[in-house]
């Protein structure tokens, strides 16, 4: 397809807020998401409370984070293999019954910490099956030429939920110890009703039934697919690079806050602005996208942003500031994730959305804990401000690469994107 028969199709098609299907998905997801921040904040904050024991809250905590780098591959294979709305209704009932039963248990008064870790590790794992599925699921739903926004609906979304989910699980708990996972049960109740309601299907017609014994197979079919798209390759690369200099940069912000002897909310503040930024990149991260087609140049301006962002997080101890630069790298950081997603979604068939999904989100989400972990180091070496200011020097280091690599001048034009998804 052109850009010119792109625009023709743009003007044919009705907008999506007229789209019911899209709209159904979008609004069910919400909920589903939200539900799951309100959750995940819930359990680290009851493990503490009501036993005292760091270990106890970091058992829980790693339960929850291990579904991200051991499920993610098999649910890419899963969802490419299986009818994707049966895989998310599935999710969506797991759910509802794993916390369902700890709000039933907490509601009689019983805690049990190893309850609380199966049930957590549970719920990240169905949220891994339902979010590739669901990202899958979109491409299905609207037209191409409304993708772009589809999608940075879907980052805003996530933005959103993450910003109202939090403070909104912190009060529920503190009301009542059961109630945030009696409302996440009702917000995934609600997410399936409205899976149910959508017409279209979520997949292409699939050319014959997948067999049971290949899934490992199917894992490295992924795999090798991504492996030969050079630009997706790279900037997977680039992807995991910024992720570690991010993880370093929220624990340095917590010590810069603690250093400064500022009291722990400030954190909050900061935090929450930086939220509020992201969530204003990801609503214009489709209209920006449109206008910079280039994947090459929002990766050098994107490194190149943050690492002018975060020099100046280096140069002052103002709360507002911090907030509004951290603002700054959360609208960057969002704009980017939308012009990702398209990219993806757009290059990869059909049959390799949840695989070439699962990997990308391991490359991003496995190096998570290493930037955890080198962060630790460096601030316990160097304190807070050397260690920002690093981070800053090695973000430039990251956009003269990217200007320098020669794969990620290799990156598909929109002719070829369209080709290539239809092989």
């Amino acid at each position: 397809m052109t850009l010119t028969e792109a625009a023709g199709a743009a003007r044919a098609d009705p907008p999506l807020r007229r789209n019911r299907d899209f709209l159904l998905l979008w609004s069910g997801a919400s909920l589903s998401f939200l539900a799951t921040r309100v959750t995940s904040v819930a359990y680290p904050l009851i493990v503490l409370w009501h036993t005292g024991s760091p270990l106890a809250m970091s058992v829980v905590s790693t339960a929850a984070l291990l579904p991200l780098l051991l499920v993610q591959l098999p649910a890419g294979a899963v969802v490419d293999r299986w009818d994707r709305r049966r895989v998310m209704l599935g999710c969506e009932a797991g759910r509802i019954v794993a916390v369902g039963s700890v709000a039933l248990s907490l509601a009689a008064g019983r805690l049990s910490v190893a309850h609380l870790a199966a049930v957590a590790f549970t719920e990240a794992s169905l949220a891994v099956f339902y979010r590739l599925a669901e990202r899958g699921a979109v491409r299905n739903l609207v037209p191409a030429s409304q993708l772009p926004a589809a999608l940075a609906q879907n980052e805003a979304r996530g933005r959103a939920a993450g910003l109202v989910g939090q403070p909104t699980g912190v009060l529920l708990q503190s009301a009542g110890r059961a109630l945030p996972f009696a409302f996440g049960a009702v917000g995934y109740l609600v997410s399936a009703a409205s899976l149910l309601l959508i017409r279209k299907p979520f997949q292409e017609e699939r050319s014959a039934a997948a067999d049971p014994g290949r899934l490992a197979g199917e894992v490295a079919e992924g795999l090798r697919w991504l492996w030969r798209q050079r630009f997706l390759r790279a900037a997977l690369g680039y992807v995991a690079a910024t992720n570690v200099l991010f993880q370093m940069l929220a624990l340095a912000l917590v010590l810069r806050i603690k250093e400064a002897g500022l009291p722990s909310q400030t954190l909050a503040v900061v935090v929450g602005i930086g939220g509020v930024g992201g969530l204003c990149g990801a609503l214009a991260g489709g209209r920006i996208q449109r206008r910079i087609r280039r994947q090459r140049t929002l990766l050098i301006a994107g490194a190149v942003s943050w690492a002018l962002l975060i020099g100046a997080m280096g140069l002052t101890g103002s709360p507002v500031a911090l907030g509004a630069l951290y603002a700054g790298t959360g609208f960057v950081g969002a704009v980017f994730n939308v012009a990702a997603a398209v990219y993806q979604v757009r290059t990869t068939p059909d049959a390799l959305q949840g695989r070439v999904a699962a990997a990308a989100g391991l490359v991003g989400s496995g190096t998570n804990a290493a930037g955890s972990f080198a962060g630790g180091l460096l601030l316990a070496a160097w304190g807070a401000l050397p260690t920002v200011r690093t981070i800053a020097v090695a973000m430039a280091a990251l956009a003269v690469l990217a200007a320098l690599a020669p794969d990620l001048k290799g990156e598909l034009t929109d002719d070829a994107t369209d080709k290539d998804s239809d092989d």
